[in-house]
């Protein structure tokens, strides 16, 4: 289940002048419908229950992000991608394990998230952290029309 993070990696809560450009591209090369500067920028800034956190090398821009909200004793991951050319390697679950961990210390005791049907790399990575499949949202992602997964991890101790 666990991803250990590379020697020298780290991972940080979002800093929009130094991270913001780095997740736009991993969300345009991620996503068909990704977030714009402005929804970062807000949830940066006017969010109590917002949690931006961004995987680092030791040098350049992000290579993963993941943007959650902590609602009382929930996170709710909303997006979370690694960059094309850094997949398959790990990583994933390297900040998937850091975000829970970090977001349990804060009182998060289940997690949630929607994942694409067809999205079976992401599917089998939160699986392997306890997430499972408790609802369909049927026709819930465009371009192209596809199902949503809701998937839960409900766990004693944290998320």
């Amino acid at each position: 289940m666990s991803g250990s993070l590379p020697e020298g990696w780290s991972v940080d809560r979002l800093d929009l002048d130094r991270d913001l450009p780095g997740i736009l591209a991993i969300d345009r090369e991620s996503f068909v419908s990704p977030w714009g500067a402005e929804t970062y920028e807000w949830e940066a800034r006017h969010s109590d229950v917002a949690r931006v956190f961004v995987l680092r090398p030791p040098e350049g821009p992000p290579v993963a992000y993941c943007a959650a909200w902590l609602v009382f004793d929930e996170l709710h991951i909303n997006n979370m991608a690694v960059a094309p050319a850094w997949r398959r390697r790990g990583l994933g679950a390297a900040l998937l394990e850091q975000v829970l961990a970090r977001t349990s210390r804060e009182g998060a005791r289940r997690a949630t998230l929607e994942v694409r049907a067809s999205n079976l790399a992401a599917r089998g990575l939160y699986e392997r952290f306890g997430f499972r499949t408790v609802a369909v949202r049927r026709g819930y992602y465009t371009n192209p029309v596809e199902d949503a997964l809701i998937l839960w991890r409900e766990a004693e101790n944290g998320p």
